[in-house]
């Protein structure tokens, strides 16, 4: 079995941050249409409490987005910069 390993370097940025704002885009859209449905129920009715559960769970999720995009696009860059110094001294 052979060991694969995969390289890094600055175009795996570009698919990386893609797939991120399509997911952005998706909560986005998918907390607009839920806060849509949210008000055709009657207050107080066991489906306008579940619609406001689930608004406050997507909106906990889009708070972290910023901290998941700074994660990955450090790991990225501290993946490449250390590929690039292993290379070179060693």
């Amino acid at each position: 079995m052979e060991n694969k390993k995969y390289n890094f370097q600055l175009q795996d940025l570009l698919p990386i941050a893609m797939i991120f704002v399509v997911t952005v885009i998706g909560i986005a859209f998918g907390l607009n249409i839920v806060s849509d449905v949210a008000t055709d129920f009657t207050a107080d009715s066991a489906e306008y409490n579940a619609t406001q559960d689930g608004i406050s769970a997507i909106a906990k999720l889009t708070e972290k987005l910023p901290l998941v995009a700074t994660v990955v696009i450090a790991a990225l860059l501290i993946g490449i910069l250390v590929r690039y110094l292993f290379v070179k001294f060693v």
